[in-house]
């Protein structure tokens, strides 16, 4: 009569359940052991199979150091052998990694989004000056095609400097100037045009594959 099953049940939780349950009895055993020698014996054996079963971090810098250290949390740290490395510490390992803070930004449009406004920070860092105006103008531009992204027909330029005032905090005015942005219809045209081109390219590079799977066909029946 078989006395000796184990069920699930009855065994120890996984510590590292990549390892496995013979990994981890092994480690169980080790701690078993009277002398320390034999332990030491036994832990360094231990350390060739776990590094036996992934041979692909082999090359990976300090691999050694992390197999012990697996070591030791499989023995829940309760292990006394001879580490060539400093012991981990439980309260370390087991403290939880600092909250991290996700950017909560709220653009007033969120059609011109968060590059926009990133944009428009920088151009209020530089002197006032050509190269300042010439940077709000590309910047107006980059938002009347942002905002022709939402609305397909057109945008008058006084609507795009006045969000453009408000989002500068009144810094940067371009509604005084006589210069224009670029036309809506450009912009759409733009748009437009670079997908067609790229839909065309791929409807001539998927028929060129076709022409030359039929030229290969032709030249088997050829033979």
């Amino acid at each position: 009569m078989i006395s000796s099953l184990e069920y699930n049940t009855e065994r120890n939780q996984l510590v590292i359940p990549e390892y496995g349950r013979h990994i981890q009895k092994l480690v169980e055993h080790c701690r078993a052991l009277e002398t320390k020698e034999e332990r030491n014996r036994m832990a360094t054996a231990i350390i060739g199979v776990m590094g036996n079963l992934n041979p692909h971090l082999r090359d990976v810098a300090d691999f050694q150091h992390k197999l012990w250290d697996q070591l030791f949390v499989i023995a829940n740290f309760d292990l006394d052998v001879d580490s060539p490395y400093p012991i981990p510490d439980k309260e370390v390992l087991a403290a939880r990694p600092a909250r991290m803070t996700y950017p909560q930004k709220r653009p007033r449009y969120r059609f011109y989004g968060n590059n926009i406004q990133s944009m428009i920070n920088i151009a209020l860092g530089w002197e006032k000056g050509e190269k300042r105006e010439a940077l709000s103008y590309i910047i107006a531009n980059h938002m009347k095609k942002s905002f022709l992204n939402w609305n397909k027909d057109s945008v008058d330029d006084a609507v795009i400097f006045k969000h453009l005032f408000e989002l500068s905090n009144g810094e940067i005015n371009l509604a005084a100037k006589e210069e224009d942005l670029l036309e809506s219809k450009s912009l759409i045209y733009r748009n437009t045009s670079s997908n067609r081109v790229s839909n065309k390219n791929h409807r001539h590079h998927k028929k060129g594959g076709r022409s030359n799977n039929n030229n290969n066909n032709n030249r088997r029946r050829r033979n």
